[in-house]
């Protein structure tokens, strides 16, 4: 047990240090690439008097820096929440989508995408340029709540009922979405699709102090409930006896969740897998108490989508891949590795 406690801060550190290198390497490569010193002189150029040229300090402080920062806030959320959703379900498989907030994000998003002329004929203009923003953070929030009210019976909040809702309601609006996109033409047909597989390419500074607010809360909140969380591993019941309240515990977790991951669909569009590999790989590292996982799944989440950015940037430069398309073929094939794994020791 000794043994166990002192590897901990190691990986906890190696996380770190994860963390630190991908955002030098986010900030260092690109189409246009930037030497390593460069770039730590251009971050260190308020303190210093170095004179350095004028594109090196625009590229880095206003295209990647906001970049950089949106991609640390989204995945250290998602990867957050990821966490929070498997333990209220005490489900290795569950992900933030399974109580519908990243469906109906995407239906909010497609909706103004799509219908938008019609749709903001009487708003304001300065609203028009955050429209599709709004609509999938609206979505997300919308069909969540749906899905906990579905959930809920005179016996409490199933978590049950609570997943089948959620499958249900995403097969809504995925068909509702393919209708979208089949009355779409082609330009509101490639801005469709290019947000359905995520994108940080729209990030700016205004829109990271907005996700940034949102996530903090998230930040702030969902790990205070890391013993709540290990109480209900042990089942609702044994939970109850140990002097959790359930039902506060399930609420509390499903507005967090719906406040982060919309938020972060909303900016970044859909990116899928950062909640549902990263909690398992940091349970193969540092185990299944929450008050670890927790704050682990965000530090490597958020070195991870830094790191998928720098590829999505990179493997076609100087065009730009979707990062769902990056995450999808990083997790994917890591899951099944898992998966598998797991059959061989007897479950999942």
């Amino acid at each position: 047990m000794t043994t166990v406690y002192r590897f901990k801060p190691v990986v906890t550190l190696l996380l770190l240090a994860l963390l630190l290198v991908a955002v030098l390497l986010s900030l260092a490569l690109g189409p246009v690439a930037i030497p390593l010193d460069d770039t730590l002189r251009v971050l260190l150029r308020r303190f210093t008097a170095a004179e350095l040229p004028a594109d090196q300090v625009l590229i880095i402080e206003h295209i990647r820096l906001p970049r950089t920062l949106m991609a640390i806030l989204v995945g250290a959320t998602l990867a957050l929440t990821g966490a929070g959703m498997q333990g209220l379900f005490r489900n290795p498989l569950a992900d933030p989508s399974l109580i519908g907030v990243s469906s109906g994000a995407a239906l909010g998003a497609a909706l103004f995408i799509v219908l938008g002329s019609a749709l903001l004929s009487s708003v304001p203009a300065f609203v028009l340029p955050y429209a599709t923003v709004l609509g999938a953070f609206l979505g997300g929030v919308a069909t969540t709540w749906l899905v906990y009210r579905l959930g809920q019976s005179v016996q409490g909040t199933s978590v049950a009922s609570m997943l089948l809702a959620g499958i249900a309601i995403a097969a809504i609006s995925g068909a509702v979405i393919g209708l979208l996109s089949y009355l779409a033409d082609d330009a509101m047909l490639r801005t469709l699709t290019f947000w359905n597989m995520g994108s940080l390419g729209a990030a700016s500074y205004q829109r990271v102090a907005v996700l940034a607010f949102c996530c903090s809360l998230v930040w702030w909140r969902l790990p205070l409930q890391a013993k709540a969380l290990n109480a209900l591993l042990l089942g609702e019941s044994e939970a109850r006896h140990l002097g959790v309240d359930v039902e506060r515990v399930k609420r509390e977790l499903v507005l967090l969740t719906a406040l982060g991951v919309g938020a972060c669909v909303a900016m970044a569009g859909l990116i899928g897998f950062v909640g549902l590999v990263v909690p398992h790989l940091v349970r193969l590292l540092l185990g299944a108490d929450h008050r670890r996982v927790l704050p682990a799944s965000m530090l490597l989440g958020a070195g991870l989508l830094v790191l998928a950015d720098v590829g999505a940037r990179l493997v076609v430069a100087p065009a730009e891949l979707p990062l769902g398309i990056i995450t999808a073929l990083l997790g994917a094939p890591f899951f099944l590795t898992l998966l598998m794994r797991a059959q061989r020791r007897g479950g999942v």
